[in-house]
């Protein structure tokens, strides 16, 4: 698969990009490569092999749920503008 002037104009046109004609010139033979590597990556024999989603083994270390700050209410309503029966208070707002 090529790609010529006519497609590169045609899908910066979709995309809404602006493009000069030395711009496009300049993206033909760019895109053409990138076509070119992604027919290189087909050919390669990847039978019996598992999908990765990373090339090291990652295990997520995980920590307990714990609250650690929990009981300071009073100091947390300190901040606020305005606080009513220990919330905070916001405008009503009606569309």
């Amino acid at each position: 698969m090529s790609v010529d002037a006519a497609t590169v104009r045609k899908i910066a046109s979709l995309a809404r990009i602006a493009t000069t004609e030395e711009e496009v010139a300049a993206l033909v033979p760019e895109l053409n490569n990138i076509l070119g590597w992604i027919e290189q990556l087909g050919e390669v024999d990847t039978d019996g092999i598992e999908p990765l989603a990373a090339v090291i083994p990652n295990a997520l270390r995980l920590r307990d749920d714990v609250v650690t700050d929990g009981g300071i209410r009073d100091k947390v309503l300190a901040n606020a503008p305005q606080a009513e029966h220990g919330f905070y208070a916001v405008p009503k707002v009606i569309e």
